[in-house]
């Protein structure tokens, strides 16, 4: 499935593993407490308590949600990429033996492959796609 409303960017970054310019996502920085979903089809990949700053130019998650993402071997050989479990839109690569975290794994995700909504509205479940942080 994929969504008609994305940008051109957003769409090289999904659907052509694109990959956007280090430190100029927009969630990058973000530091509220919520919910990130795949912004093609929104389902829920991470929360803002595995994301931390790995310094690495983008989105870094050492955790996802229980089946929320995939890996895959990349084209390349040497990395992992992960995509949505749901509609397999690129999300980014996963690393692992970078001993950032205790859990010593970072996922690094493009910010344009992400939307996020707020803790407070997806816990009482008063959303809908315009409370949603385009990426």
């Amino acid at each position: 499935m994929k969504n008609l409303s994305l940008n051109n960017d957003e769409k090289r970054v999904l659907f052509e593993k694109g990959t956007e310019r280090p430190f100029t996502g927009k969630l990058l920085n973000n530091k509220s407490e919520g919910l990130y979903l795949c912004k093609n089809c929104l389902q829920p990949l991470y929360t803002s308590k595995d994301k931390f700053e790995s310094h690495c130019g983008w989105p870094s998650f050492d955790d996802e949600l229980e089946g929320a993402v995939e890996k895959v071997a990349d084209a390349d050989g040497r990395r992992t990429e992960i995509v949505c479990s749901n509609c397999k839109s690129h999300l980014g690569h996963v690393f692992k033996g970078e001993y950032l975290t205790p859990k010593n794994l970072r996922h690094c995700v493009n910010s344009l492959s992400l939307s996020f909504i707020e803790k407070e509205k997806y816990l009482d479940g008063n959303y809908d796609k315009a409370d949603l942080k385009r990426g």
